[in-house]
């Protein structure tokens, strides 16, 4: 494995812009190394990255991250970190279940509306 990632390898191999890792930079989720202007960042960068971005697929805000990053760095470390983990993914499911529920019942009283307005056009005498 090798020592040091350049940000353009990053960037390459994640399918990211040098903005949004300047971005995790910037908001503390990322520590590279510095030699001049050139940031090189370490295999556990790299992982680290990776776990932001499965993060953000899933649903995850930059807060929910840095939590999340945060308990593995401190005691309880990677137990707490899990359990944290686990705790953030229930509360994202149980979010999408319910905002999977209200996307059927928006869509059910469209189709409701959408059937009132055929039977109206039907009962004036207009033709679809």
């Amino acid at each position: 494995m090798k020592k040091f990632y350049s940000i353009t390898e990053l960037t390459r191999e994640f399918g990211v812009s040098t903005r949004t890792l300047r971005f995790y930079e910037d908001e503390g989720l990322l520590n590279p190394e510095r030699r001049g202007r050139t940031r090189l960042y370490r295999a556990a960068d790299r992982r680290l990255l990776q776990e932001i971005l499965r993060g953000r697929r899933i649903g995850f805000t930059i807060a929910e991250i840095r939590e999340i990053v945060h308990v593995y760095k401190e005691p309880p470390g990677e137990i707490g970190q899990l359990k944290l983990m686990m705790k953030r993914i229930d509360e994202k499911r149980d979010e999408l279940r319910q905002k999977r529920k209200d996307i059927e019942e928006t869509l059910s009283e469209l189709d409701q509306a959408e059937e009132a307005c055929l039977t109206r056009l039907v009962e004036i005498g207009v033709g679809t």
